[in-house]
């Protein structure tokens, strides 16, 4: 009974201490918006409060406006609404590169290589609108009708289409493909919705051609939907095994487990991942690692174990507040240390790695003993603290892409070339080259792109510091070309087709893989 009573008491002092800071926050409020020497802008002011709140917390709880939110959620959604086009911007002018597969745009019959040039009557060509304008005057409900004006090579007149626009579908799958007889590689860039669905797809696409062994290719994905990422993970596993749980303050503990017996049991697993491999990503590699159902091959990855709810509010805006932890099936939380408020520090954790020679050199991680974990089966050494150390370590080879290289890239002159040369050799190349495999096979980038973009990389005082730096640029560039080109005649899946020849990742995965010992 005293402590019943010792419990009102508490929760009576404690809501009376909530509505008078809530009091005091709305007063504060009010006194700025009514006497403050400047106008002020008042939905600005509160965003601002909301996102002062939130910043002295963790560094992944945030707030969006609604325009910030929309385009947030939008990939994690699946879809959006739209035309149906994948374009690039060759100076001021929208180049298509494909109409999305039986799209709204290839059904009235927009080509790659046409230039979109009005819309509504509207130039949006040459006239330096930004490409977030020309997206969302392309962009409309499903159902309505926009008026396309095209410029297409051989023909003098401007062309109409009337595209009813329609949902788009966004894929978080960016490649697959047979590596090499019986491996199957999957890359995925987030983990959406849909990812779920498109996986096992992929899946089984690659089993009826003959897979045996998988490539899971998770660098670069910086995580989504945690129960996108669970399903996932339970098609590795049997059913029961654990695959990751949460836990806060006060969320209580949920576990999440395979509900069946997975559909991938008997190959091999490598999962790849890097330094920015994060959140549910994680969840996927940890899961695998701890159950020791495959192999994790790359470098560190990001660290990120906290777990965010969505909090819609009324305007459309979005609070994304940290709740929970997740633990892998292991016990291990993998979130990386982090000082509140201080999110400069987190930002620069991954620029603080490289120059400590961690990414470059296994020999410079060191983990606390007091982080050690073991996998549930082989009871392999694990660690928890900071990112999922990989079973087999590779480098970074910070000499294949080199300074000149980056800003090479960074100024957009790689794209842009590339555009141009594909643009003005599209039907000479797809003649040629009737099939991906005859152009990955024989197609040598030509000299002359390369001179073009050397060209174009000095009018923008873009030069390399010698002939040796130059001289190691080339091969990289080159492959990078051969891949882009790949991508705007075929799509992702014959760009990582290209460009993993060269991935020292995945070499090493192969490696692991085709092993007969």
């Amino acid at each position: 009974m005293a402590t019943a009573l010792i419990a009102q008491v508490a929760f009576a002092q404690l809501q009376h201490k909530s509505e008078s800071n809530l009091r005091k926050l709305n007063y504060a409020e009010q006194v700025i918006t009514n006497l403050y020497v400047d106008e002020v802008d008042e939905t600005k002011l509160v965003e601002d409060a909301i996102r002062g709140m939130l910043e002295k917390l963790d560094p992944h709880s945030s707030y969006t406006n609604p325009q910030e939110t929309k385009q947030m959620t939008e990939p994690l959604n699946g879809s959006f609404e739209g035309i149906g086009v994948q374009f690039n911007m060759v100076e001021d002018t929208l180049l298509v590169i494909q109409p999305v597969t039986k799209g709204p745009s290839e059904k009235v019959g927009i080509l790659a290589g046409d230039r979109i040039v009005h819309v509504n009557d509207t130039a949006i060509a040459g006239v330096k609108m930004s490409k977030e304008e020309i997206m969302r005057r392309l962009r409309g409900p499903k159902g309505t009708t926009v008026k396309l004006g095209i410029r297409r090579h051989g023909i003098s007149d401007e062309l109409v289409f009337m595209v009813k626009r329609d949902k788009i579908p966004v894929h978080s799958i960016d490649a697959t493909y047979m590596i090499q007889p019986g491996i199957g590689y999957i890359r995925i860039g987030n983990f959406s919705a849909t990812t779920y669905k498109e996986f096992m797809e992929s899946m089984e696409k690659l089993k009826t051609q003959g897979m045996r062994d998988l490539i899971l290719d998770l660098q670069e994905n910086g995580g989504g939907y945690l129960q996108a990422a669970a399903d996932l993970a339970g098609e590795f596993l049997n059913r029961g095994d654990m695959i990751v749980y949460t836990e806060g303050r006060r969320v209580p503990r949920r576990d999440y487990t395979a509900p069946r017996n997975g559909s991938f049991l008997d190959g091999k697993v490598v999962v790849l991942i890097d330094q920015f491999t994060a959140s549910a990503a994680e969840i996927v590699t940890s899961a695998i690692q701890d159950h020791d159902r495959g192999l994790v091959v790359g470098r560190r990855s990001y660290g990120k174990g906290l777990v965010q709810r969505p909090v819609d509010l009324p305007d459309g805006s979005m609070i994304r507040l940290t709740i929970a932890h997740y633990y892998t099936p292991s016990g291990r939380c993998i979130q990386k240390p982090y000082e509140k408020g201080n999110k400069k520090s987190y930002d620069e954790d991954l620029l603080n790695r490289l120059k400590a020679g961690e990414l470059t050199n296994a020999d410079s991680i060191h983990f606390a003993d007091s982080l050690k974990y073991y996998t549930l089966k082989e009871h392999r050494t694990v660690y928890g603290g900071g990112g999922i150390m990989p079973d087999y370590f590779v480098p970074l080879d910070t000499t294949k892409y080199t300074r000149y290289h980056r800003e090479l890239a960074a100024k957009s002159v790689v794209l842009q070339q590339n555009l141009r040369y594909v643009d003005s050799k599209r039907k000479e190349l797809k003649k040629r080259y009737p099939d991906f495999a005859e152009f990955k096979a024989n197609f040598e980038v030509p000299q002359s792109l390369v001179d073009q973009i050397i060209k174009e990389g000095e009018k923008q005082n873009i030069k390399p510091k010698d002939e040796n730096e130059r001289q190691q640029t080339l091969p990289y560039l080159r492959q990078q070309l051969k891949a882009l080109i790949a991508r705007d005649l075929w799509d992702m899946s014959e760009y990582f087709s290209v460009f993993n020849d060269t991935n020292d990742t995945v070499k090493r995965a192969l490696e692991l893989l085709t092993d007969k010992k």
